[in-house]
């Protein structure tokens, strides 16, 4: 199963450790989708939330698709995320505990043509947590090196 990813989240791979993931459905306009096909989205400093049994994505910027006759809607409206009621109590009940938040790290395609979004239940990190896998990355870049001279 070949997915064409649109836009990855990846300062949220740097300012969170990642618990677990969840692929959610999204609620859009066709104009959007056009959009999203031509590659024009962003998904950095956007957030999930829940509010009443529903889970909405904020922040997520879809630019305008410009050859659209219809009026244009707001590119960063919050957008209603699809998902089983069994899965949005699961999050809610980890989302409740401290740290945890819902953050969007991929937008895809899959074959059939839908949209999909890649959810990870995650924790916000120190930035002594930050500065020790900046490291970390580094010395595994640098051994790395070193076995390709080899």
């Amino acid at each position: 199963m070949s997915k064409k990813i649109v836009c990855t989240n990846k300062k949220a791979f740097h300012d969170y450790s990642i618990e677990s993931t969840i692929e959610a459905g999204v609620v859009l306009t066709g104009p959007e989708v056009k959009s999203l096909r031509a590659g024009r989205a962003n998904l950095r400093d956007s957030y999930a939330a829940i509010e009443k049994d529903e889970v909405w994505l904020y922040n997520f910027h879809i630019s305008p698709y410009t050859h659209a006759t219809n009026i244009q809607a707001d590119p960063l409206r919050t957008r209603k995320l699809l998902l089983n009621r069994r899965e949005i109590k699961k999050l809610t009940g980890k989302v409740k505990e401290k740290g945890f938040a819902l953050i969007p790290t991929k937008t895809y395609f899959i074959p059939n043509g839908k949209v999909k979004i890649e959810l990870a239940l995650a924790r916000g990190k120190k930035q002594y947590d930050k500065r020790a896998d900046l490291k970390k990355k580094q010395t595994d870049r640098e051994i790395e090196r070193e076995y390709r001279k080899r």
